[in-house]
């Protein structure tokens, strides 16, 4: 019974969030509920810390360092410095005691494409060719070796910001050529970012695939499908979700992939090239919408069974 069970000795689970409507928010928030559990939802860009006699660190009237349990479910958008606060008190209350899941640090790892390349590579998983650089000459150089490639915010998310380079012709996301030019969109790149992630482009059949992983298990799997002539596949420019099931091959890169950033739970997005699977990116902070919507799986509640086993 799970009034029994020592978690419920623990009074203050927290829930990390921007929006309390969120699909996957209310999702948390009912499956704590549905195990007799109370959490607060918790906008860190409420909260405030002070350090004079004593230190406290609050969001409204809750003391964040009387959390016990503390889930993320996002910290939201926002400057360098105001996300990087938040991100520095999920640390301090990592360091208080709390458990979190996913920890500040995976959640870093993910959302750093960059960094996550370099993590993936690392432990031999299979990813697109993927250049780093800092200047225009060196982007030039990058794409006569790649001739499709793409342009991606190291930080960006729902395919925001993408730029694809085709042949020295900029492509817009419904496969028409745009009338900017390629120097032009890197040097705009480049003033506003210092630095170009590009990867190449890979041929597929007009769909990518988001797995969501928790712990040592997939949970489940979507497609995400692109409209006719269209080259991005998420949901958010217009994709739409549909079933996949996972060949062992894929479902093991997925769980190697959430480990090398050190995630509880994660998005997993592959591509299904001409010589096998690749991943694009880890999410660590993903929304459970897609596989609810077409497996009717409800990973929140998945996400919450596992705290309670990893409590025992």
């Amino acid at each position: 019974m799970y009034l029994e069970h020592p978690f419920f000795l623990m009074t203050n689970i927290g829930i990390i969030m921007t929006d309390p409507d969120d699909w996957t928010t209310q999702a948390l928030l009912s499956a704590c509920q549905k195990k007799g559990l109370t959490p607060q939802l918790i906008c860190l860009g409420d909260a405030e810390v002070n350090i004079v006699e004593d230190l406290t660190c609050s969001a409204g009237c809750m003391d964040l360092y009387d959390l016990d349990v503390v889930v993320v479910r996002d910290v939201g958008a926002g400057t360098f410095e105001g996300i990087s606060f938040r991100f520095d008190i999920l640390r301090q209350l990592e360091l208080n005691g709390a458990m979190l899941v996913n920890s500040p640090g995976s959640i870093q790892n993910a959302a750093n494409k960059y960094h996550s390349s370099y993590l993936l590579a690392r432990k031999g998983i299979p990813i697109p060719r993927t250049f780093a650089v800092q200047s225009g000459e060196r982007a030039m150089d990058v794409f006569d070796k790649v001739p499709d490639a793409v342009i991606k915010p190291i930080f960006g998310y729902k395919g925001r910001g993408i730029l694809r380079v085709q042949e020295g012709s900029v492509i817009d996301p419904d496969g028409s050529v745009s009338s900017v030019l390629v120097e032009d969109a890197v040097d705009e790149v480049l003033l506003r970012r210092g630095m170009l992630y590009i990867q190449e482009f890979v041929e597929n059949p007009g769909r990518d695939v988001r797995a969501f992983v928790i712990g040592d298990r997939v949970a489940g799997a979507i497609y995400r499908n692109a409209q006719d002539g269209y080259w991005l596949n998420n949901l958010s420019q217009g994709g739409m979700a549909s079933a996949c099931v996972l060949s062992p091959e894929q479902e093991e890169i997925c769980l190697k992939a959430s480990e090398a950033m050190g995630t509880v739970f994660s998005g997993v997005d592959l591509i299904e090239s001409p010589s096998g699977p690749l991943v694009l990116e880890v999410n660590g902070t993903p929304s459970g919408a897609g596989i609810y919507s077409v497996w009717g799986i409800n990973g929140a509640e998945m996400i919450i069974d596992h705290i309670l086993a990893e409590i025992g």
